[in-house]
């Protein structure tokens, strides 16, 4: 049992944390609030008045205990920020044990109303890396309630190749921003604004606005946890005249790889290590999205690299070229890599194929089913006995998982659809863009981009923790419109195994 540490909430910016740093215990309030990110002001959805910020910190085995405060009286009528419920989801979190913590909507469970508060307990147990935090119901995370969650290990393997991890210099979020909120929005799959690097950017009508700036130190090695806590944007990162080693992929410890170019998907999380060796200067951080305007005309799709020492003004280049390009099926895990099953295409105890397809009525499926929220969260209807595992709701989009058991899914359809696993990491045996199965030291994750047309994107993973598990695009857009299954994982041990026992919901 791991001891219990309290930290006070705090609105400064001293001794290297940023503002509103909580955890391992603490409170999120939830409100809405005005903000002007990148030059054009609107309400926006806030976790302690902030969007894309309020990290939540704490060290290996810690159990956090953070209590959701939905403000009762800073709603507006006219837009559904959080005006009538929220539900926080704990990304790349696995909640062994306490899978009524996971905050899926109609998964897990049941939304916060506004003006109630509910306590989530869970057990870090022995994960640590760089994880977030994100509003789990409809579109809530796209209008900015959405944070870091870094869970620190003071025995980190990579621990001699850097200099630096800290609260002020280490995190680095990327977002795809909206000016209209989402619940106003008119397009099925709307086109951004901008982008905002931890929090900042600019839009194409005014260059002016402040840019997010790193500061570094020349000589100094700094581990950088980048976070894509966008709703759509794929983005390609790199940093000006820098190679960056990576040393983490969601969560999961990986052999040093140095690229100078990364895509980072909705979701996804990459430790790097970059080498202050430059000469003292400004150098643009440059994050190109996939969706809305691209390039770095007026400084858009940028934040800067400041050396200590250097004048407080932008870089001059405007362009870049990759030399050394991520490529995902040369990521491999630091420690007990290979993929469990046979190496062999459905050596496991169970595979499942998932087609994804897109209607014209504008929703997603997956096997001919849209996912369609039900009225009680699937791990209620298992815990009230309502339901058993052969009929749970909804009906086409819930499969049965056997315990202890080697799973391979494999999905087909394309578009770049990033998705995501609650409750496991997983093996990608076969990448987008190879055709080659890769079962002896596959990069292992919980989000992965399922390619073209051309994939069959496979990964695999083993039933040891019970629960109800969301897999879903990591699009919120393409969520909202279906693009999701559930994985009722050894159901017949819901009971025994996941249980709420003294959580306070007032």
């Amino acid at each position: 049992f791991s001891p219990l540490f309290t930290l006070a909430l705090l609105f400064t910016n001293s001794h290297g944390k940023r503002p509103g740093t909580i955890g391992p215990i603490g409170d999120l309030i939830i409100s809405n609030g005005n903000v002007n990110p990148d030059g054009f002001e609107r309400v926006a959805a806030l976790a302690n008045s902030q969007i894309d910020g309020a990290l939540i910190r704490g060290s290996k085995g810690d159990i956090f205990q953070i209590n959701k405060h939905v403000y009762r009286t800073l709603f507006l009528s006219s837009t559904i920020f959080v005006s009538h419920a929220f539900l926080q989801h704990w990304h790349g979190l696995l909640q062994k044990g306490t899978g009524w913590a996971d905050g899926a909507a109609s998964v897990s469970q049941c939304h916060i109303a506004k003006g109630d508060s509910f306590l989530y307990t869970f057990d870090s147990a022995d994960q640590a890396g760089t994880f977030w935090y994100h509003s789990h119901l409809s579109t809530q995370y796209c209008d900015g309630l959405r944070g870091p969650f870094i869970i620190y290990d003071s025995n980190d393997p990579h621990a001699d190749l850097y200099d630096v991890d800290n609260n002020s210099t280490s995190i680095l979020t990327l977002s795809d921003w909206y000016h209209t909120p989402a619940k106003r929005v008119t397009q099925t799959f709307p086109t951004p604004d901008a982008t905002l690097i931890n929090g900042l950017g600019r839009w194409s009508k005014d260059p002016s606005h402040d840019l997010a700036v790193v500061k570094v130190t020349k000589g100094t090695r700094y581990r950088i946890r980048m976070i894509n806590v966008g709703c759509a944007a794929t983005f390609t990162v790199s940093i000006e005249s820098h190679l960056m080693t990576i040393i983490e992929v969601d969560g999961v410890n990986h052999v040093p790889y140095t690229v100078d170019e990364i895509q980072i998907f909705a979701g996804q999380r990459y430790s790097f290590v970059l080498n202050a060796n430059q000469e003292v200067g400004n150098y643009w951080v440059r994050a190109n999205p996939d969706l809305g305007t691209l390039g770095f005309k007026g400084g858009i799709n940028s934040a800067i690299l400041r050396y200590s020492g250097a004048n407080n003004v932008e870089p001059e280049t405007m362009s870049f070229t990759g030399v050394l390009k991520m490529n995902e099926t040369d990521l491999v895990p630091l420690e007990n890599s290979g993929a469990p099953g046979s190496p062999e295409v459905g050596g496991v105890d169970l595979a499942l194929h998932l087609a994804l397809a897109f209607k014209t009525s504008g929703a997603f499926t997956v096997n001919g089913a849209s996912f369609v929220p039900p009225t009680t969260p699937i791990l209620l209807q298992i815990l009230s006995g309502a339901r058993n595992a052969n009929n749970l709701l909804p009906e086409g989009s819930v499969y049965s998982l056997p315990a202890n058991s080697t799973i391979e899914i494999s999905m087909s359809g394309g578009g770049g659809h990033p998705f995501h696993l609650h409750g496991h990491t997983f093996d990608v045996v076969r990448s987008a863009g190879s055709a080659k199965y890769n079962y002896k030291n596959p990069v292992r994750r919980d989000v992965v981009n399922v390619g073209n047309a051309r994939d069959n994107v496979t990964i695999r993973f083993t039933t040891d923790n019970p629960g109800p598990w969301f897999l879903h695009c990591h699009i919120d857009w393409h969520l909202e419109a279906g693009l999701a299954v559930v994985f009722a994982e050894a159901t017949e041990s819901w009971k025994s195994t996941i249980d709420p026992t003294g959580v306070s919901d007032s």
